[in-house]
């Protein structure tokens, strides 16, 4: 099994003294993602909880919505020429009689760490049909003071990043501001993808009453996940994307970016804020 991190001898240079010394990177190496047992997606990620990205992924593409849709993941044995096991290479298996989506089984799909719609063909493709809408009926209203707090406390609870320094995060929350949990990952989709896996794994899925917050840019996939796994609320530390914002405010995503201290940007949904006195116009 692949460790999250690694060490490696750097040359560290600080105020003209040089010195060697081991430093921990975080590890990152290709999944393999089999869909009973055709290949499907290759994504780069940081080992660890493969199978609840292997799900979170295919809850994103449409293919599961509900944890009894799911029969079983393994890792594949004889993945390499001498017959060993690398750990690099998952196989979903569905329950029998589910239906699987067109765009699924006619495409492999690579993914970077980066870029999760790398290999898609067009936006069309990736703007899958959801299982459900938005639905948090009443919405879920947050205060601008609760939505403030929530990036320090995804910081606090990252702890491979205390050791790396490279790697993305995301969180659940509760509307009340409470963690449910959190990942962390090599790649901003893997992480929310092993969130919405866990939640597809335990039952939980719509997460109708939840906060997405993840710790870098919105993007458009981003978005879709948030909308595929029922989400209302999406925050990020930094910017969103245009497509990210279309997507939104199409579905009735609540889109939070550069949720920094006290500021914040909000581009969609903003019913969902509870502003205690007028904005100002500007």
């Amino acid at each position: 099994m692949g460790r999250v991190t690694e060490r490696r001898k750097v040359l560290r240079i600080r105020d003209g003294a040089v010195s060697t010394r081991p430093d921990t990177l975080v590890a990152e190496e290709p999944l393999e993602i089999r869909l009973n047992g055709k290949p499907l997606a290759i994504t780069m990620r940081t080992p660890g909880d493969d199978f609840a990205l292997a799900a979170g992924f295919l809850v994103s593409e449409g293919v599961l919505g509900r944890a009894d849709e799911l029969q079983n993941i393994v890792y594949c044995a004889g993945a390499t020429v001498d017959g060993s096991n690398t750990y690099n290479i998952v196989d979903v298996r569905t329950a029998p009689g589910l239906v699987m989506p067109d765009i699924t089984l006619e495409r492999n799909v690579y993914t970077t760490s980066s870029c999760g719609l790398c290999g898609k063909a067009s936006l069309d493709a990736v703007r899958t049909t959801a299982r459900w809408t938005i639905n948090d009926t009443p919405p879920v209203r947050l205060e601008p003071e609760l939505l403030a707090c929530l990036p320090d406390r995804l910081r606090a609870a990252q702890q491979v990043f205390d050791r790396t320094g490279g790697l993305h995060a995301a969180a659940l929350f509760t509307e009340e501001g409470e963690l449910v949990d959190i990942r962390e990952d090599v790649g901003r989709h893997n992480a929310v993808d092993k969130l919405v896996g866990r939640a597809l794994q335990n039952g939980m899925l719509p997460l109708s009453r939840t906060v997405l917050l993840v710790s870098g840019r919105a993007s458009f996939e981003l978005a879709q996940k948030a909308v595929m796994a029922g989400i209302p609320v999406l925050a990020a530390v930094s910017a969103p994307s245009s497509l990210a914002v279309d997507l939104a405010a199409e579905t009735g995503l609540t889109l939070v970016g550069f949720l920094r201290g006290a500021s914040m940007n909000v581009y969609a949904g903003e019913h969902r804020i509870a502003l205690r006195a007028a904005a100002t116009q500007g």
